[in-house]
């Protein structure tokens, strides 16, 4: 049951990626000219009003806390950002938007989702030469697996909170600031 659940989780997500022009390249790229913000204010948005959600089914339950997975922080996971940055600024695509763009018919989309996929399995295939080369880009950072607000989940330290104060509040701040940053976005900064 929990695999059509994440089926049709997946599939909706598709469908508003799409809605809202994720699979269109040039939307993004676009949006990281700072030519049209709409992508933004939409991220923004979906990350403040999933975060305040998610931190509200946590303390009341809803939620149980065995299902929250970090990862952890690790200086590869910056160099991997780096690398993944300047692909999704020249391309337009990311890992999820490739599969939106493909499925809404976008030939060039299948060109990222191969690339992607022969960069994974060369990774894979590096990764012991690369862990002995350069152990430094597995050493973990703020104590690996961290969080900004103290979920209470024993095995993740948080930066914040702990000292009564509950992450909810913390997070729904967060998730406020996000919430209002969206909202006074404008739609393109004259640059």
């Amino acid at each position: 049951m929990s695999i059509i659940l994440a089926i049709i989780v997946g599939l909706a997500f598709g469908f508003v990626l799409h809605r809202v022009g994720a699979g269109n390249p040039q939307y993004i790229i676009n949006m990281l000219r700072l030519q049209d913000l709409h992508l933004a204010k939409v991220i923004l948005f979906a990350i403040g009003t999933s975060s305040l959600l998610l931190f509200i089914l946590l303390a009341t339950g809803l939620i149980n806390e065995s299902h929250i997975s970090i990862k952890a922080a690790y200086t590869g996971v910056i160099v991997g950002g780096l690398i993944f940055g300047i692909g999704f600024a020249v391309g337009g695509y990311c890992p999820g938007t490739c599969l939106v763009g493909f499925g809404g018919g976008r030939k060039d989309a299948l060109y990222f989702i191969l690339g992607g996929l022969i960069g994974a399995g060369a990774f894979t295939l590096m990764y012991g030469w690369l862990s002995d080369v350069f152990p430094s880009l597995f050493e973990k950072i703020a104590g690996g697996k961290t969080t900004l607000a103290d979920t209470g989940i024993e095995k993740y330290q948080g930066l914040v909170g702990g000292d009564g104060v509950p992450a909810f509040v913390i997070a729904g701040i967060i998730a406020i600031i996000f919430m209002i940053g969206a909202w006074k976005l404008p739609k393109k900064f004259n640059v």
